[in-house]
């Protein structure tokens, strides 16, 4: 299939599988036009890259991914360098999920501290200045 029709059933641009291509994830045959042409198998690779992207994964991090469905596998996280991606990616978000609750828990406490004898009137309206 040409360029334009896998852009269409993947849901994404020839602009995005050129980068793709250029990158190493996609590979396509050239017609003697000089035309990109690629198989049926390169849906489930670009359908795949694009879905680990919307998680978070970088293209780096999808490489894994490619290579277990290009070794004939169902699954791009079939195989053990797949595993080890969501692995590390787990534990970056888990980091990341510690430190917002270490900010969340300081605000709180500030928070808590400014409100601590605060006795405006909430039914006041401050005076706009002249």
């Amino acid at each position: 299939m040409r360029i334009g029709e896998l852009a269409r059933r993947a849901g994404t641009t020839t602009r995005t599988l050129r980068f793709y291509e250029s990158q190493g994830l996609l590979t396509a045959q050239r017609s003697a036009n000089g035309y990109r042409d690629y198989d049926e198998g390169d849906l489930p690779l670009v359908t795949e890259i694009r879905t680990l992207q919307t998680v978070g994964l970088t293209l780096d991090d999808t490489r894994p991914f490619v290579d277990c469905l290009r070794a004939g596998h169902e699954s791009g996280d079939a195989c053990v360098g797949s595993i080890e991606v969501y692995r590390r990616k787990l534990a970056e978000v888990d980091a990341c999920i510690n430190r917002l609750a270490a900010v969340h828990a300081e605000l709180h406490d500030k928070l808590t501290r400014a409100l601590t004898g605060f006795t405006a009137d909430p039914c006041t309206v401050p005076e706009e200045p002249t």
